[in-house]
């Protein structure tokens, strides 16, 4: 019988890993990649056990889901992180502030780092953070998420296998140890999940000045504009939408579009869906909704939706119903005529439900986004490229992905974060290293001390030198 995890307990720990990184001092380069690369052995040597312990938790999830985008998007994130270990480790000198001095910027280990990861992508939205944690010169503790707990408990056995616990440890159990693991001294914290958990974490690590990286989510607004294609806007968008059935903290939460082009985009979607999905509740390849809870949500907001007058369409092969309450599966779902009043345009929907807006002008899409929280992720669909740069401009999101959706989620040489309400701080590759080090200065005086001595009294001919530059 394990010992329940407290507050108490999890102090103690954070505790001993900081003496660890205290006392083994800096990691280097050559230990580094060497925690990264036991990192990639572990998921790929145990990625069919991985695979089963996710698709336990889902109830079903498609077996590529997984391997794309948790084992292999992993395994990419701490593949390059390695590659480009020692490059990143290099001091950035800087131009000398006055003859015989030295400047330069050096990024150093923060020490141990938190990391509160999700149920959507449990493998992924834990090792992509820990490559820039690891190539960084940490140490880690992981809370994976309770609602995956086959896949959470087969994590913490698989890293205490090849991870000194005093390297990378993981911390199993509810939210309630979730809250007390927010509240712990970390040197750095990073949580993954919904905005109003978002808000608690950040409180409980002000608690200890912790600083945080959240990655959030909210509304990801797709903006179909007059000259798009309709057709391959609406696959790609259904391809984000029904990949981990819509599960995913960058899906497309609403299209704006043309009102011309309505009845035109459901015809694709409606196309689309029924040619990748022949079947939808006997087929490997969708997932499941990951809880009852979730389910019966996804439900009530649909119910919602009906009874404040939207049209609700279902795009469920013929013969299927819209939803099975005992395999979780659900189709496919467009709704139109969405208004803010309506539950679905007022929550993150993470699931595979799309509602609809229509516009007469861009202008109005452009107003009613930025009149919105600032979404995670932005979606522009058309040709142009004076409008593309325009949308660019006039939004604020934390990634713009022009012509496609979600694409930018595995390019390791861009940023992975929010802004605002979406959240704060930013991952992956380079930006990932700088996330999780500190930027210390390093200056180194002349033999002769000459920047110094302008800060020693008498200051006469000093002050009579600057009032000559200023003029005076």
């Amino acid at each position: 019988m394990s010992t329940p995890v407290t507050a108490t307990s999890l102090a103690a720990t954070v505790a001993a890993m900081k003496r660890a990184h205290i006392q083994d001092g800096p990691a280097s380069a050559e230990l580094r990649q060497d925690r990264l690369s036991r990192a990639m052995t572990l998921l790929s040597t145990h990625h069919r056990e991985l695979v089963d312990a996710v698709n336990a938790d889902f109830g079903h999830r498609a077996a590529y889901q997984t391997l794309a985008a948790d084992i292999m998007s992993s395994l990419g994130a701490l593949r390059h992180a390695r590659e480009q270990l020692t490059q990143w480790m290099q001091p950035e000198e800087q131009p000398a502030p006055a003859p015989g001095m030295q400047a330069r910027i050096q990024y150093q280990p923060l020490g141990v780092v938190g990391i509160i990861s999700p149920w959507n992508f449990p493998i992924n939205l834990a090792f992509s953070p820990l490559a820039g944690v690891l190539a960084a010169g940490n140490r880690a503790l992981i809370k994976p998420s309770e609602l995956t707990p086959h896949t959470s408990a087969l994590m913490g056995e698989l890293i205490a296998r090849y991870f000194d616990p005093m390297e990378i440890g993981t911390v199993l159990g509810d939210a309630s140890v979730g809250a007390a693991f927010s509240g712990q001294a970390f040197d750095h914290l990073i949580f993954t999940g919904g905005t109003n958990v978002g808000r608690q974490v950040m409180r409980a690590a002000a608690e200890n000045l912790v600083p945080v990286t959240l990655e959030l989510g909210g509304k990801s607004p797709v903006l179909v504009d007059t000259d798009a294609d309709l057709q391959t806007a609406a696959e790609r968008i259904l391809t984000v939408k029904t990949f981990n059935a819509g599960q995913i903290c960058i899906a497309p939460d609403y299209v704006m579009l043309p009102a011309s082009a309505q009845d035109a985009f459901v015809t694709h979607a409606r196309a689309f869906v029924s040619r990748v999905f022949p079947a939808l509740h006997t087929n490997p390849d969708y997932t499941a909704i990951i809880s009852e809870r979730h389910f019966q949500r996804l439900q009530a907001l649909l119910d919602d939706a009906r009874a404040q007058g939207a049209t609700v369409v279902e795009l469920q092969p013929a013969g299927e119903p819209l939803a099975d309450a005992t395999t979780r599966k659900m189709a496919p779902t467009l709704v139109l005529g969405a208004t803010d009043a309506m539950r679905v345009m007022q929550e993150e929907i993470f699931g595979p439900i799309l509602p609809l807006k229509t516009y007469t002008q861009p202008d109005e899409a452009l107003a009613y986004i930025n009149d919105h929280p600032r979404p995670l992720a932005a979606y522009y669909f058309g040709p142009d490229a004076a409008r593309q740069q325009r949308f660019a401009d006039l939004t604020t999101s934390g990634a713009l992905v022009v012509n496609d959706v979600m694409t930018h989620a595995s390019i390791e040489s861009v940023p992975f974060g929010g802004v605002g309400p979406s959240g704060t701080g930013a991952y992956h590759g380079l930006h990932g290293f700088r996330r999780f080090s500190h930027a210390k200065a390093v200056v180194v005086q002349s033999p002769g001390g000459e920047y110094n001595l302008r800060l020693r009294a008498p200051y006469a001919g000093a002050q009579a030198h600057i009032e000559k530059m200023l003029g005076g």
